[in-house]
């Protein structure tokens, strides 16, 4: 999939791949340069970890590349990690500027 995200003033182009690993229960994204196709990360896993979400980019700061969260918006759901059915519905991926 071909994004444009706003980072930190900045337009950034990306090739995401977002995939779902069955046997461990969570999804992955890997995000390549939307120019070139270089890999930048691969296989991160998106987890919503803490409260109410953690930076899944945030130990890749160096990179540039911005903030990302996975977010819970359906307080019915127990689950404090998206399943194979809810990305996208009971949780969304936020994507913005570089939180430091």
């Amino acid at each position: 999939m071909y994004v444009k995200v706003p980072i930190d003033n900045k337009n950034i182009s990306f090739l995401l791949t977002i995939k779902y690993n069955s046997q461990a229960g969570y999804w992955n994204i890997d995000i390549a340069n939307g120019n070139t196709g270089e890999i930048i990360l691969s296989g991160l896993p998106l987890l919503a970890s803490e409260y109410p979400a953690a930076n899944v980019l945030e130990q890749y700061s160096y990179l540039q590349i911005g903030s990302m969260y996975v977010i819970k918006i359906n307080d019915s759901i127990k689950k404090e990690n998206p399943d194979v059915t809810n990305l996208g519905a009971d949780f969304i991926l936020v994507w913005g500027d570089t939180i430091e």
